[in-house]
């Protein structure tokens, strides 16, 4: 017969597993900020010209390595690739890419096998000015050196990854 303490610790180890089943299963599709596990979507040959992509608002970016990590993000697209920025704060997901550059987009049921490419210096501002664009985001910068006050951290003092196949 099972003592009150085992069976404590089986109903304890059954709900955590639970947890951890439900996290895998619904993050990040029900949250905006907390990181999930699976992409999903249909493993799909890339499109010849990527601005042929048409998805409102987010995608999921999944960045190759363990722990497993699939985050929402903005994006905007040109020919050649996918581009993602992020705010210039040591973020998670921005570490994850610099470290291994492969990783997965999924826009709607299709995910594509892509890799990442930091921009540096000025070669990011018209990548961010299609970002912030395609993303309802100003630039808050007139190209003259000044910047417009009002935003913390202005547009153009983000990170830039250029996604393309691999």
């Amino acid at each position: 017969m099972l003592s009150k303490l085992q069976i404590t610790g089986w109903v304890v180890g059954l709900l955590l597993a639970s947890a951890v089943v439900f996290y895998v299963y619904t993050a990040p599709f029900n949250y905006q900020r907390l990181p999930g596990v699976r992409i999903g979507g249909q493993l799909t040959e890339h499109p010849k010209n990527w601005n042929t992509i048409d998805v409102d608002g987010v995608v999921y970016l999944k960045m190759e390595g363990f722990p497993p990590v699939v985050v929402k993000v903005f994006y905007a697209t040109d020919e050649g690739g996918i581009i993602t920025a992020t705010r210039p704060d040591d973020g998670y997901w921005a570490k994850r890419v610099r470290s291994n550059p492969n990783g997965w987009i999924r826009f709607g049921d299709a995910t594509y096998a892509l890799k990442a490419t930091e921009i540096f210096g000025d070669a990011r501002l018209p990548m961010l000015e299609a970002y912030g664009s395609n993303n309802g985001m100003s630039m808050r910068y007139d190209f003259e050196g000044e910047i417009i006050t009002g935003q913390n951290e202005p547009l153009h003092t983000w990170e830039v990854f250029y996604w393309t196949t691999r």
